[in-house]
């Protein structure tokens, strides 16, 4: 039977059924999928900010996807470059100095776009992959491949902290400090090191301000640092705004006194800008918003606007310098993927970068990230559970407690973020109850207008509001 036929004689209806037969979907209960309990969602169209299934209800996406949608969907000048290239040529390798000319101008474009480097230097070369898992599982392997260059074999650990998020594979999943990534994963493995996350609201002490929390915590690594050996470690990989472990800015000062310590011990820096990349914190990279001087850059999500897969690691000055002096040595770089540079995700990533630099979208989720905030402020403070409301650009939370005088956490049990995110998804509302907390988050398209936002907080303010009620009648809160 030809695809074109079988796709004609299988009815809509019959989707849902083949789903549960055939895929092993991410991040969802395998058993409460197969059974139905979990249903089949069909996407079936998208413009702007909203998504549309095969059953006609339209959604709001007040999470770009995967924090990954920055100009929005159903622009067809990426469609048209994507189409361009695969009738040009759709596919060859970038092995052995083979390239194409949208290769050529994507790499020299990051690479101008990107923030210093470690000790005032420049970012220098480009490697590319399909995910930001890969581009850090390439991060790790350039640890361990710069450091035995430069004659320092032992300095192989790396330094990840709680609650951050790197990915999902065996390296990249062992970084993320989430641990329900690991339950029966064998995971972490023992070259990763863990620190504590610059969550200002629950980890500080009574009385201390942000710089003294940032202080503290630097402090914190620099004894783990002692503890553990300095010739042992390696790098230190931090999202410049956490991602999936909350969306939480870091406190004032935090970013100064963590490289303060990497320096002292000339441990690599590795900004992992997956999420805050490409103008979601209201500048092109979290790096640029924060002072930070990163030696590699892990880049993905809003690269293609996930029009395409794509991610990189971006190189800077120290680590290929080292990895050009030593190449005689060394022998080729013996690192790479089929899909390296892959000509129409690289075409599709420059038609996304168009987009992004004409409307100056970075600026927009500056503007409307803003007034978002203030918006969730005006909603969201006076709920009896809102324990803090958060957010730098177009990454914005609220962090829900029993009791916001003491910062008392909630039940678990009660799933209360979850179950907020759920009604909201009825209501019309995709929005993310932030794993392992109790924090409900938004990370829209950087197309978002005001009134946009406003619709966004105005039916997670409602639907928030409902929940407090049937919680309240269920004798759950206070």
């Amino acid at each position: 039977m030809s695809t074109d036929l079988f796709h004609a004689e299988t009815p809509v209806s019959d989707l849902p059924s083949m789903d549960r037969a055939s895929v092993l979907h991410p991040s969802t209960s395998i058993a409460d999928f197969a059974t139905g309990k979990v249903p089949t969602t069909i996407i079936d169209t998208a413009s702007g900010i909203r998504i549309r299934d095969t059953h006609g209800k339209e959604l709001i996406d007040a999470f770009a996807g995967l924090y990954c949608v920055n100009i929005g969907y159903g622009r067809t000048e990426v469609a048209d470059a994507i189409a361009r290239q695969a009738h040009q040529m759709a596919y060859y390798h970038a092995y052995a100095g083979h390239s194409t000319e949208e290769l050529i101008r994507l790499s020299d474009r990051l690479i101008r776009m990107a923030p210093a480097s470690s000790n005032g230097g420049k970012m220098s070369r480009v490697f590319y992959g399909t995910s930001g898992s890969d581009a850090n599982e390439t991060n790790a392997k350039l640890v361990w491949y710069y450091h035995n260059l430069i004659g320092r074999p032992k300095k192989k650990r790396i330094i990840a902290r709680e609650r951050a998020y790197h990915g999902n594979t065996v390296m990249a999943g062992s970084m993320t400090g989430l641990n329900f990534y690991h339950h029966f994963m064998d995971l972490p493995v023992s070259a990763i090191l863990r620190t504590r996350a610059p969550h200002y609201y629950f980890g500080a002490e009574p009385g201390e301000t942000e710089e003294q929390f940032s202080s503290r915590r630097a402090s914190e690594l620099e004894a783990m640092i002692l503890r553990e050996d300095p010739e042992t470690i390696g790098a230190f990989i931090g999202e410049p705004v956490l991602g999936t472990g909350g969306l939480v800015p870091p406190p004032a000062g935090y970013w100064a006194a963590i490289q303060a310590v990497l320096k002292k011990y000339e441990i690599l820096l590795i900004a992992d800008e997956v999420i805050t990349g490409f103008g979601r914190t209201g500048r092109m990279f979290g790096s640029q918003l924060y002072d930070i001087q990163p030696d590699l850059i892990t880049i993905a999500k809003g690269l293609t606007s996930a029009y395409a897969p794509l991610s990189g690691v971006i190189l800077g000055e120290r680590v290929y310098n080292a990895l050009e002096a030593g190449s005689a040595e060394a022998g080729v770089f013996s690192h790479g993927y089929t899909y390296t540079g892959h000509p129409i995700s690289v075409a599709a990533a420059n038609a996304n970068l168009d987009i992004l630099e004409r409307e100056n979208l970075t600026q927009n989720a500056a503007e409307v990230g803003d007034y978002m905030l203030s918006a969730l402020h005006n909603a969201f403070d006076g709920l009896p559970i809102t324990g803090e409301v958060r957010g730098v650009g177009l990454m914005l939370a609220v962090e829900f407690v029993a009791d916001p005088a003491t910062k008392q956490r909630l039940n678990p049990e009660h799933k209360v973020a979850y179950r907020i995110s759920t009604l909201a998804r009825e209501n019309g509302l995709i929005t993310r109850a932030m794993p392992q907390s109790e924090a409900l988050g938004f990370a829209p398209p950087l197309v978002l207008t005001r009134a946009e936002a406003d619709q966004i907080v105005d039916i997670a303010a409602a639907s928030t509001r409902q929940v407090i009620e049937e919680l309240t009648n269920e004798g759950k809160l206070a």
